[in-house]
């Protein structure tokens, strides 16, 4: 049976368990971003599905058809889109975070996570709306 990612492509046991464990990771790193306004959480649901594609058709099931991370998996394999309302919550939270980090943390420091958000900011906003 072939993923959903809709590849097809056959990946040797060490490969499948990388993919995997990458796909754990990512997926914590995504559970992370949930509470971390610098962190974001979508696009590492996304990662996790694209190595869950790879390593395990259940996982990668669960995560297309999860009622909240299953839409922005589809439009973005789909479209390579990103909703308006998925766009203003990561714009404002990388907002937040760049003015906590400018408020709170000494130059040159503060500057980091302003420039973060800036390049981040700058890619969500040009990908397609969904």
């Amino acid at each position: 049976m072939r993923s959903l990612a809709g590849d097809g492509a056959a990946e040797g046991p060490l490969s499948r368990t990388l993919y995997l464990i990458s796909g754990f990771l990512a997926l914590g790193l995504g559970g992370i971003g949930v509470v971390l306004p610098l962190l974001p959480t979508v696009p590492f649901i996304i990662l996790a599905a694209y190595c869950f594609a790879r390593s395990d058709e259940t996982l990668e099931r669960w995560l297309v058809e999860h009622p909240t991370f299953g839409t922005h998996i589809r439009l973005w394999r789909e479209r390579g889109a990103i909703s308006r309302r998925g766009k203003r919550a990561a714009l404002a939270a990388f907002a937040a975070s760049a003015l906590i980090a400018l408020l709170f943390v000494s130059l040159p420091y503060s500057l980091t996570p302003l420039a973060a958000a800036l390049v981040g900011g700058t890619w969500i906003w040009t990908r397609p709306d969904a």
